[in-house]
């Protein structure tokens, strides 16, 4: 017989019994499978009953109409793992989710419409919405504990309050949750602003609230909602990290204060993060209010779990808090992962991304410049090029919504760095236009443009987040016919390595390999003398690294490792020396 999780008197109950929900957050995407009963018993001893995880689907349905449940998102494993250790679940499928999570969660291609209206109701989106939909259901309606299995509830989009109030999409949502047998639980979740809860909550489904302090009197903003179980869906221990920003950190008795109240007044929490994990490879997202700000690799996120999955001060004295308020022993711990310092590696061969563009990219024609996405590209880099025939006076050139960073070449030299970031800046605006007058030619000049892309925004107004460039001027004059090479970086072994010593040395993004041996544990790959890009090992895609900070080392899994492995480095800019070192500590500054 199944167990019941239910709403009775304004309190959940489990069975008939009052239960509350002590839950912590941790991503599977942001966590290799290898880890994920390690971390998820770590959980379950620090005297949580309860997982909550969001469902990427950017990584489920990466094109449309293909889907992936395996691997790093096998949310099969990783929700059975859960039960496992003891565990109850909390899935949060979306479709959209934040998260400081690449568009969102949303996959790239929903963009390659530009007529498309996300979050609403719009009946091409919500037909994209149900066919994903479908496809995840089938897989995780097995595990409902309505059907015997462990997740107890399941949430309806996500913070829709602070983008819209559309109910009729809510209501479209509820609906097809209905509709593809989801009998459980199902919730909303939303900042404690009334704008928020008024324009994120629908009939019939639990609100709940996220916010990180203030516990005493945050769950006044429920009243209006009548007898409802008091339920913190995100209490933020941390935060996240921006590029070029300080890092984010939290005291563990601050933490523990708000726990402390939740306790106090008989409520429920889902702590975000519990273990944050990596956003690894192209999978970071970027925020823009008041400019556009990419988040970093790491997911620290101040957790009580380490990126890599160690303990924390927080830890120990959440663990200490809620064993005791249940009348749990302190039973041994897992130990502690075991980390190992490689040392420095040479990168002895190096392949320049120019002579290697018709190897990696694919080669496309347009009048114009299109956005990444028309192209049917997700990530990565892309390449414009065009010419300019016969001859021009000189005048200035302007390049619109580059998103993100651009490298302008003009005959071969770069003679100018666009960065998204510094858009508004008035300093930064004099400076380009000097750099991107072009003086008097005659004859036939070529231009080119490599956009590096920053991760899609994942939160606010500016969703629709198309990466490229959007229009080339020069003068008054719209550039045409342009040559475009989108560059996904994920088939590096087509590049054609020389070693270092051989040709000349060329100012123009480069890889750079070395090889070195491993033994057993984790590590970190700093990334010191570097200025931006991507680092790959045994062809896995560790992240972005970029000298503004804060985060300067790349976590590295040990389960990645061989005895003999290989390491790329795609740099943008410039390096000082062609080494790495690979050690056994972060570097978050």
């Amino acid at each position: 017989m199944a167990d019941t999780f239910t709403i009775k008197d304004g309190e959940f109950c489990l069975n008939g019994e009052p239960f509350k929900i002590y839950s912590g957050a941790m991503h599977y995407f942001r966590t290799l499978p290898e880890y994920w009963e390690d971390r998820l018993l770590k959980l379950k001893l620090a005297g949580f009953n309860t997982v909550e995880t969001y469902v990427c689907w950017n990584l489920h349905e990466p094109k449309k109409g293909e889907y992936n449940f395996s691997g790093l998102v096998d949310i099969v494993r990783f929700i059975e793992t859960a039960k496992k250790v003891g565990l109850y679940a909390i899935v949060r499928p979306g479709p959209y989710i934040c998260a400081e999570w690449e568009f969102g969660g949303f996959p790239a291609w929903l963009l390659k419409d530009k007529n498309i209206e996300l979050r609403c109701n719009n009946e091409l989106y919500l037909s994209h919405v149900r066919d994903y939909f479908e496809k995840l259901f089938d897989v995780l309606r097995p595990h409902l504990i309505t059907n015997g299995g462990n997740i107890i509830a399941m949430q309806i989009e996500n913070e829709y309050g602070s983008y819209g109030n559309d109910k009729k999409y809510l209501e479209a949502l509820k609906k097809m949750y209905a509709d593809l047998g989801v009998d459980v639980l199902t919730f909303t979740s939303d900042g404690t602003w009334c704008n928020m809860l008024s324009g994120g909550t629908i009939d019939g489904v639990l609100p709940t609230l996220n916010f990180g302090s203030r516990t005493a009197s945050a769950f006044g903003a429920l009243e209006p909602f009548g007898k409802v179980p008091k339920m913190c869906m995100e209490f933020w221990c941390g935060w996240f990290d921006h590029w070029g920003e300080k890092h984010h950190t939290r005291g563990a008795d601050s933490t523990l204060k708000e726990i402390e109240e939740f306790l106090k007044q008989g409520a429920s929490f889902n702590m975000y993060m519990f273990h944050g994990g990596t956003n690894f490879g192209f999978n970071a997202g970027s925020n823009h209010n008041k400019g556009f700000a990419p988040t970093v690799t790491s997911y620290d996120y101040c957790a009580p779990l380490t990126e890599w999955g160690d303990y924390t001060e927080t830890y120990h004295k959440i663990r200490k808090l809620l064993c005791e308020k249940q009348n749990i022993p302190l039973t041994e711990l897992p130990p502690s992962p075991e980390m190992q310092n490689v040392g420095k590696v040479a990168l002895d061969e190096k392949a320049y991304l120019f002579e290697n563009l018709d190897s990696i990219s694919k080669k496309h024609y347009s009048p114009l410049p299109r956005s990444m996405e028309a192209y049917d590209q997700s990530h990565g880099l892309i390449y414009y090029t065009t010419k300019l025939k016969g001859k021009y006076s000189g005048a200035f050139l302007s390049i619109s919504d580059v998103h993100d960073y651009a490298h302008v070449y003009f005959d071969k030299k770069k003679i100018a760095t666009i960065d998204r970031m510094k858009e508004k800046s008035f300093f930064n605006k004099l400076k380009l236009k000097k750099q991107l007058y072009i003086g008097g030619v005659s004859g036939e000049s070529e231009l080119g443009i490599l956009v590096d892309t920053m991760g899609r925004v994942n939160y606010g107004a500016e969703l629709n987040d198309r990466k490229g460039i959007s229009k080339v001027m020069l003068a008054n004059q719209t550039l045409m016919d342009y040559t475009v090479h989108t560059i996904s970086l994920d088939n590096l072994h087509k590049l054609g390595f020389k070693k270092a010593s051989e040709g000349e040395v060329k100012k123009e993004p480069v890889f750079l390999k070395g090889h070195f041996k491993a033994g057993e544990g984790d590590c970190f790959v700093n990334m010191k003398g570097f200025t931006k890009g991507y680092v790959f090992v045994n062809g896995f895609n560790l992240g972005r690294y970029w000298d503004i900070g804060p985060q300067r080392a790349l976590y590295l899994p040990g389960t990645l490792l061989k005895e003999e492995n290989e390491i790329i480095v795609f740099e943008l800019e410039n390096y000082k020396n062609p080494e790495v070192t690979i050690q056994d500590k972060p570097d978050l500054g």
